[in-house]
Formats: structure tokens, sequence, C-alpha cells
């Protein structure tokens, strides 16, 4: 595949008469991924692939070939006990409700089934399913990929996305949007008044805003009306739904949405609470426990945005607001209202998918983990202090709902972290892991970026197999960096490894191994999304 591009931001694939070529798989003794004239996956030295794309003979093809026509009935080897994915990119349906990259993503497909990957993650927006008016559903494009999944013999994992993406430019839908026009109170806001509008502010959950609707009461027919229009596909090709839970998809408050002006200091956030829902119901709290005037707002003390945390203030390590009565009061009250709302989605969720697993994702907020208050992760709706697991309590909504979690930042590290931040990757996720092992949770795993190189891999191999005990785990996600030479080939190794733990990634032994007949007429083109 000859490669090109001019961003990162999406690809586009011209395939020519791939479909009539034999792909062959020899059983993880062939290396180098062939693909085709003046650029191939293979690396300087030793080729870095445990597959070959080539025409075989009659005895290669029984023993282990995929091609189109017999991609549904054979299936390649399976990756050890932690299943793969790989994610397709935010805008496989645009905007405009078209299919972007149509043919890239269809040979990407193949060669990530070829690799033994298990499936791909299809995102799914609010805004572009339900774009025009409430309870108008467009699904044919996302149906029509679906489609293409399942004629690979492929999984899909989809996640319904109710929150907008400015980096793909996807709003969230255009009646919600007008809503918000007259009603700027339904998104979340800080105490200088920015507001957060790529998502709806948890404070109007079980508020009819949107039409005389709540917007739980507009969750659940799009539950149902996906399930519906889906429902050939339930529990054979689609394997998992994973639901919206907030900013990104994540169950959290969007307590970083600001950018900071002094790139020098590493803020935690600042709370959101201070739309009008936000503050009735603080003031409605504060006043049934007797202290009226701690239903204000939010603390006077806090930092903002730019400001270092632990110099003074709410989140000092010794002596700050955050472990007064004062503080426990507000911070349990803040962090109750997100592990309530995300209870209810996900409880609503439950009760609409019963033939197919459900997920939710909750945030790695590593910095200042290594601090006594935590500041980050505070703001961000996650009462966890050196005093207190803030964790415990959203295991068990995803346990009482029998849902998974999906934790990011399986790529991450300690090392990596800017110093002067007290950052702690390693440790936030081993808690969080704890507390979805002492509660019954099952964690699929994601990485942050598209990342690469054997450190980073030999990273999240360590994280996927030991003793988180990851039973999925998908990759983030398909682009123009995915399928460059050099990362697909270190992707590759670190599918390979998965099969052979007891290996380092760096030190798997590889043989150079010529095609036979590589596949040609095949032009990889990345292009803007």
């Amino acid at each position: 595949m000859n490669i090109c591009g001019t961003n990162d931001v999406g690809f586009c694939i011209s395939s020519k008469n791939l479909n009539n070529k034999i792909c062959n798989l020899k059983n993880y003794n062939s290396r180098g991924l062939n693909f085709g004239q003046s650029q191939s996956f293979v690396s300087p030295s030793k080729s870095a692939i445990d597959l070959s794309l080539r025409v075989s003979s009659t005895a290669q093809i029984k023993a282990a070939v995929i091609s189109e026509k017999t991609s549904k009935s054979t299936r390649t080897k399976p990756i050890n006990s932690v299943k793969v994915y790989v994610g397709l990119p935010l805008d496989t349906v645009s905007n405009c409700n078209t299919i972007n990259h149509a043919r890239a993503i269809a040979t990407g497909l193949k060669a990530l089934k070829l690799l033994g990957v298990e499936g791909a993650e299809l995102p799914i927006w609010w805004g572009i399913a339900e774009k025009e008016a409430m309870g108008k559903y467009n699904w044919t494009n996302y149906l029509a990929i679906v489609e293409m999944v399942e004629k690979l013999g492929l999984k899909l994992h989809v996640s319904l996305c109710f929150h907008a993406s400015k980096e793909s430019k996807i709003p969230l839908p255009q009646w919600v949007s007008q809503v918000g026009e007259s009603d700027p109170s339904i998104y979340f806001t800080d105490r200088t008044g920015k507001q957060y509008k790529d998502c709806l502010s948890l404070a109007v959950d079980d508020v009819p805003v949107l039409d005389g609707k709540t917007p739980l009461d507009v969750y659940k027919a799009f539950f149902e009306n996906f399930k519906s229009s889906f429902s050939h596909f339930m529990d054979s090709t689609i394997t998992g739904v994973s639901i919206g839970l907030g900013p990104n998809g994540e169950l959290r408050y969007p307590s970083h949405h600001y950018p900071v002006k002094n790139d020098s200091h590493h803020g935690a956030g600042e709370f959101q609470c201070y739309d009008k829902y936000m503050l009735s119901d603080l003031k409605l709290h504060a006043e049934k426990i007797g202290n009226p005037l701690w239903g204000l707002g939010g603390p006077h003390d806090a930092p903002a945005y730019d400001q270092s945390p632990l110099s003074e203030g709410f989140f000092r390590e010794n002596g700050g607001s955050w472990e007064t009565p004062y503080g426990d009061f507000f911070l349990s009250w803040y962090s109750d209202q997100l592990i309530r709302h995300g209870d209810r989605v996900l409880s609503l969720a439950a009760s609409t998918f019963e033939d197919v697993p459900i997920s939710g994702k909750i945030p790695i907020i590593p910095s200042w983990y290594k601090s006594r208050s935590h500041p980050s992760e505070l703001a961000a709706g996650f009462y966890n202090t050196a005093n207190r697991d803030g964790y415990e309590a959203v295991s068990k909504i995803f346990s009482r709902n029998s849902c998974k979690i999906i934790l990011p930042g399986m790529d991450v590290s300690d090392e990596d972290q800017p110093s002067d931040t007290h950052s702690s990757p390693e440790s936030l996720l081993a808690q969080i892991t704890s507390s979805c092992r002492k509660h019954g949770v099952e964690i699929s795993g994601q990485t942050s970026s598209v990342c690469g190189g054997s450190r980073v891999f030999e990273r999240i191999k360590k994280n996927l197999l030991g003793e988180n005990a990851v039973y999925l785990f998908t990759y983030q996600r398909m682009g123009l960096h995915f399928f460059s030479p050099e990362h697909f080939s270190s992707f590759a190794r670190f599918v390979r490894g998965l099969n052979d733990p007891i290996q380092r990634l760096d030190n798997v032994q590889m043989e150079e191994e010529e095609s036979t007949d590589s596949i040609s007429g095949t032009n990889l083109h990345m292009q803007t999304a």
C-alpha cells in the first residue's frame, strides 16, 4: 500500500482489485507485510509483522485463508485472553451524515482481520443520528458501516456519544443547540459564567428542558430506536454498547474546558456547578442540613484554571478548606451529583440493552495524584483524597447495573509525567482496578491516543496481562498515523506479542521471508477528513 497524506485527522484508501487477492496468514511463522509497490510495512533490518499478504497455493488456502468469500466462516487465531479492538475514525460518519473514507476503512479492517484483531469500535453521534428534530433518527450510514464489518467477519462495539466533538466538528443536535440559545443553563457553567456547550449539564437529567422532555427521556428513546434499528446485528456482529456519560463520553465534569493562559502552570481545573439548576440543587441541599450560607455557590478560595492548586486556598496540602466540614459538605454533594447521573443513565441502558454487554467510561486523571488533596480529581467530580477512596461509589453503580468500566490510559506511565504536577497514572490505575475487582466489575482498557514504539506497547501489554485483569482492549484509533509503516509495524508486533506473553516485545525473534506475490494495485491515500 502506497501511503501519502496531509494530516492526522483522517484518511482515504483507494483499493483496486483487493477483494480478488487472497490474503494468507501463516500461523505466526511467516514474516513481513508487503503492501505493494514503492512502500511496504517492513523494518530496515528484519520484518516486524507477523503476516504475509500473498497469493497462496491451494494447500496454503486450506491451512489459513482469509478472503472476501471466507471471512464470515473462517476466524484467525484468538489473541490469548484479551480481545483486541481498534477504534474507527471519529468522523467515520460525518456531520453531513455521509461516510468518510469508506474504502480506506474496508481495506484497513481487512488488514486488522489478518492480524487476528477481534473487531472495531464505532462512534455513533447523537448530533448526527438525531440531528434535525427530536425523535427523527437517521441510521442509514451507520447501518452501512455495521454491514461492512459483518461481511468481514469482525465484531463491533458501538459507542453512543451524547457529547460534541470539536476535533471532528460534530456538534450536539441542532434542535438541542436551539434550546441552549434560549436557556443556556442547560450547559455546565464555571464561576465566571463560562459555559461548556459540548454536552448537557447533569443537573437537567430529569428536568423537562428539551421541548417538554427530560434528557433522560430523550436518551431512553434514542436507546430504544437504536436497538430496534440494529436488531439484526445485536449480539452477533454488535457485541457491546458503550454509553456516553459526559464530556468526551466520560463520567466527569468538564473541569479543564477553559484553556490556561500560562503554560508554566498546570492547574487542577475549576468546579462546574454554577448553572442555575446546579445552584438550585446546592441551595436545597445546604438548607436541608441547616447551613443555608453553604449553598450560595462553590468554594470561594478554589484556584483558577491556570493557578497551581497547592499554593493556597481550598486544595492546600495542610490547612486547606477541603479538610473542613464545609469542604466535606461541598465535595460530597458535588461528587454525588456525578455518581447519581451515571447511575441514572446506566440504569436506562441496562434496562434497554438486555442482549449485549454495556459499558461506560471513567477518566484517568493523574495530575496531582501524589498530593493529599488530589485537586484534579476533585474538580472533575471524584471525591478521592488521601483520606477517602472516591472510586468505591463509582464501582458500585457499575456493579449494580451490571456494566463494564472502560479505562483509558493503558499507554501512560509515571515516568512520562511532568515533575511539577505530582502525577501518578500508574498508582491511580491500580486504585481504580482494585476497586473494580472488589465489586466484580469487568474492565475494558483503552489507549489515551495513538501511540507507538516498543516501550509504549510493552507498557500496554504489561497493563493488559498483569493484575489489572483487562478482558478487552481498544486501541484508539484508525487514521493516517496508525497505518504509517513504522507505527503499523509496531502495532503488529504488539498484537503478536499478546499471543506470547512470556517474551518481551522488543526481544521477539523474527525471520525474514520473501513474499512470493505481493498485493499490487492498491493505493493507500490519506486525506483531510
